[in-house]
């Protein structure tokens, strides 16, 4: 059975990112029946920031850790076990002061581990979660897919830096930007985001 994982991270009622990403996931399940969504909306229900306690515990064997340990690290487990069966993910955020939302960074924290997600060798680090591939929706009031703000976009080069180091390098940005142009821009970068997730979804 083919796994969606969908990650939304706004905190905003009128977001325009998670709509879109979760349409997306929507159709791109609709191109494959068997397959199921897993819905992670990590601004409603935010997870546990890592603390001294559940970094000491993923330094332990799971055999030597106690139960204190055990339980700091249960959510981390599922996120892991959720990222592993997903086929595709779908990751939905605004770009905030230049960067993703602390809700989606917070499930980056909980996911990298070192010994699960990615090893060290001797020839350096390997990611351990392959095969998968990656759709980001990126809503923002600028333009900073290109033109003179890009380099203020430190998003996605940092999602393709760490999704690349936990193995994932089939990555696809849609963004959803110049909404805060005007109307008609925001009407067009609408548009044009949804006119992507129609032609992704026909080509799966």
């Amino acid at each position: 059975m083919s796994s969606i994982l969908l990650l939304t991270s706004s905190p905003r009622a009128e977001s325009l990112s998670t709509p879109i990403a979760a349409d997306l996931a929507e159709k791109l399940k609709n191109q494959k029946p068997d397959s199921v969504i897993v819905r992670r909306d990590l601004a409603a229900t935010p997870l546990p920031h890592i603390d001294d306690l559940f970094t000491g515990a993923i330094r332990k064997p799971a055999e030597a850790r106690t139960a204190e340990e055990i339980a700091a690290i249960k959510t981390s487990d599922e996120l892991v076990a959720e990222l592993f069966a997903a086929d595709t993910i779908v990751i939905s955020t605004g770009l905030i002061n230049f960067n993703i939302y602390s809700s989606l960074k917070t499930w980056i924290d909980n996911v990298a581990r070192a010994g699960v997600t990615f090893k060290y060798t001797e020839s350096g680090p390997v990611g351990l979660v392959t095969g998968k591939k990656v759709y980001v929706v990126l809503a923002s009031g600028g333009v900073y897919s290109q033109g003179p703000a890009a380099p203020l976009n430190h998003a996605v080069p940092y999602l393709k830096s760490v999704l690349g180091f936990l193995g994932i390098t089939d990555i696809e940005t849609i963004y959803v930007e110049g909404l805060a142009f005007g109307p008609e821009a925001a009407e067009k970068a609408i548009g044009a985001a949804k006119s992507r997730v129609e032609e992704i979804a026909l080509a799966a």
